[in-house]
């Protein structure tokens, strides 16, 4: 059987465009005449997906905007709008051009008879498996529309986690960029004219003198290849992050710091708990939905622990004694779980759990913040203090010679 792209026109007069499956172009026509549509062209489809294959290139849009067009269609889907009078209503409030082009093509695979699971299923940048599952879900329960909704409280849930995080380290992070600014400034443009009234003296200068002034000719000569170095580490890194044994010592690292540790486990966790939190509530099978909420999982060993808890899943355990199994997720999480699997209301446990570590994350970035801030001024005032000394040294031991 071959895909078909077929332009038709509706008993409205409207034109409508598609894939179509059918074994050659008469049958093809004969499934549009079908429909009440009158066929216009009908051509063969080189590439079944092609209007996947041929928005490749264009821009990803963000999952902001993912967020604002699934609230949309949920509530054209609550109005009890059909799908593809909801799609096309969606793709006329869209105001990004990557927004319409997907859900164009999207439309286009609807009206054609796929599901819209697998018409999202093309664009698999744009709706991750998590969404495709919850989608494919409501499809089969007849509640897509309440999924919908469910889906877009499950992203801005997760965007508004994400924005707290940032807006919380933003001002440390601003900070440590401007004093960083300040000291380059200061040890390339301004030490070394004030310290050259020094060496005009012939005077032994004190040890922290000639410090300062062998790291300001160091960065005035090498400064461009000390930053270039710097880029090529990073790249490096990058590199050897790739490696999965390198990646899995480097997120074993991660959790095992003092502070950020916690804090980087209670993300993590957060986030697999919400995604499953929504898909079983969708009716997604559990082992199914396990391996979706796995992909969530930056980390290498949160992740290796969760395929270890789906292959206990797997062989007829329970999932929160596969959970604990791992001695990897919080205890929290396994005591709601467990809470959830004996009186039947996993989901809402999930969802709890999930809920309950986003206040541990906003809680642990915001006492982060709270120990940076001072260490950073701390920080400043001594370099800009050891930059001062170094210069009042020499002033101070010619003062006495004179006298």
């Amino acid at each position: 059987m071959a895909s078909y792209r077929f332009e038709a026109v509706d008993t409205a007069g409207q034109i409508e465009s598609g894939l179509l499956d059918a074994e050659s172009p008469r049958a093809a026509r004969s499934a549009l005449r079908a429909r009440g549509l009158v066929p216009i062209a009908v051509e063969i489809n080189a590439a079944k997906r092609s209007s996947a294959t041929a928005l490749l290139g264009r821009r990803r849009f963000s999952e902001a905007e993912l967020a604002l067009v699934t609230r949309q269609l949920s509530s054209l889907l609550s109005a009890r709008l059909p799908l593809a009078s909801a799609l096309s209503a969606t793709i006329e409030q869209a105001e990004h051009l990557a927004v319409r082009e997907v859900f164009s093509a999207v439309r286009s695979e609807v009206v054609a008879g796929h599901r819209l699971a697998d018409a999202f299923g093309q664009f698999p940048g744009e709706f991750p498996e998590v969404y495709r599952a919850t989608v494919a879900a409501g499809e089969e329960s007849g509640d897509l529309a309440r999924i919908m909704e469910r889906l877009a409280d499950y992203i801005e849930d997760r965007q508004a986690l994400r924005g707290k995080i940032i807006a919380a380290f933003v001002y440390p992070a601003l900070v440590t960029v401007i004093a960083f600014v300040i000291v380059i400034f200061l040890m390339t443009y301004v030490v070394p004219q004030v310290v050259e009234v020094f060496r005009q003296t012939r005077q032994a200068l004190p040890w922290p003198t000639r410090l300062l002034l062998f790291t300001s000719d160091l960065l005035r000569v090498a400064g461009v290849w000390m930053a270039l170095g710097v880029v090529a580490a990073g790249v490096g890194l990058r590199q050897w992050l790739a490696r999965p044994g390198a990646r899995a010592a480097w997120d074993a690292a991660a959790l095992r710091l003092p502070l950020l540790g916690r804090m980087v486990r209670a993300v993590s966790t957060a986030r697999f708990a919400s995604t499953l939190a929504i898909l079983t509530a969708a009716g997604v099978p559990l082992l199914r939905a396990l391996e979706a909420a796995r992909a969530t999982l930056a980390n290498a060993i949160l992740a290796r622990a969760a395929g270890e808890a789906i292959n206990d899943v797997r062989e007829g355990g329970s999932l929160s004694r596969a959970l604990a199994a791992t001695k990897v997720f919080p205890p929290m999480l396994v005591h709601l779980v467990a809470s959830g699997e004996a009186t039947g209301e996993l989901a809402t446990m999930l969802d709890r759990a999930a809920r309950n570590m986003a206040r541990e994350v906003e809680r642990r970035a915001l006492m982060l913040t709270t120990l940076l801030e001072p260490l950073l001024i701390v920080a400043m005032g001594g370099v800009v203090l050891g930059i001062v000394l170094a210069v009042l040294m020499p002033i101070i031991e010619i003062n006495q010679l004179v006298r």
